[in-house]
């Protein structure tokens, strides 16, 4: 392989990247997003400068991706934080993804390499038990996470949560260097765009995390469930841009 051949791989394995160049799109994907009160000291201790935290509320997703460009039929589960930045225009209101496990290499693979989405491989489920949607999350054999969501209980209107959508996400991108020390350290900001919604509702719905030394969903817990919400919407996941280089 020639030098000028090796500056054009795009992902390792050079030979046989282990995910496809982005963007990233997602059709028929449907989420489950658990909104609860937490400690806000907790929450102060996991989310980076300079985003800020503003309520002590946390978003618990399950999230079923059955046709997805080149990282095909997974489910992923985690948390996601509303967050604050301040910028030249003020403030901005966003997303801190802080923890998600899913069952699928190519994403996790890409989504580190990439984004800098914090993922680990896990066991999570989304499914339906006659009147009731249930999340679940097993890491190897032991259960760290369980939800449930009364199916379709009320239509929600659309405007708000495509605007909720619309937000910034952000993430903390961390790659060491071949001796161990940082190597990138950024915070990266996203989009989800076009964005297709088939259908929202909401209703009624309880969530239990359960402590555990290396999924530690429980770390931040559950106080009060505040609203739950169960949409399905093609999307499409733009490739990202630096916001905060820790480094430099």
């Amino acid at each position: 392989m020639k030098i000028d051949d090796v500056r054009k791989a795009f992902a390792m394995p050079a030979t046989s990247p282990a995910f496809p160049p982005g963007p990233y799109r997602f059709m028929q994907r449907e989420f489950v997003v658990i909104t609860y009160r937490t400690d806000m000291d907790a929450l102060r201790a996991v989310v980076p400068e300079p985003l800020e935290v503003t309520e002590p509320l946390v978003k618990y997703e399950f999230i079923r991706m059955p046709d997805s460009t080149g990282f095909g039929d997974y489910t992923e589960s985690g948390q996601v934080i509303p967050v604050q930045l301040r910028t030249a225009k003020g403030l901005e209101q966003g997303n801190y993804t802080h923890a998600m496990y899913l069952n699928d290499h190519p994403p996790i693979a890409g989504g580190r390499e990439l984004w800098g989405f914090p993922k680990k491989l896990a066991n999570p489920t989304l499914d339906y038990e006659t009147d009731t949607i249930v999340g679940t999350l097993d890491y190897g054999k032991v259960r760290v996470a369980s939800a449930t969501m009364g199916f379709k209980h009320r239509a929600v209107e659309s405007g708000p949560l495509l605007a909720a959508l619309a937000q910034p996400n952000f993430l903390l991108k961390i790659i060491p260097h071949v001796d161990g020390t940082p190597r990138i350290c950024e915070l990266v900001r996203y989009h989800m765009v076009d964005i297709d919604l088939k259908g929202a509702w909401t209703g009624p719905a309880a969530l239990e995390l359960h402590p555990h030394a290396l999924a530690p969903v429980a770390a931040l817990p559950v106080l009060e469930v505040v609203s739950a919400t169960h949409y399905i919407a093609d999307m499409t996941l733009q490739l990202g841009t630096v916001e905060f280089d820790y480094l430099k």
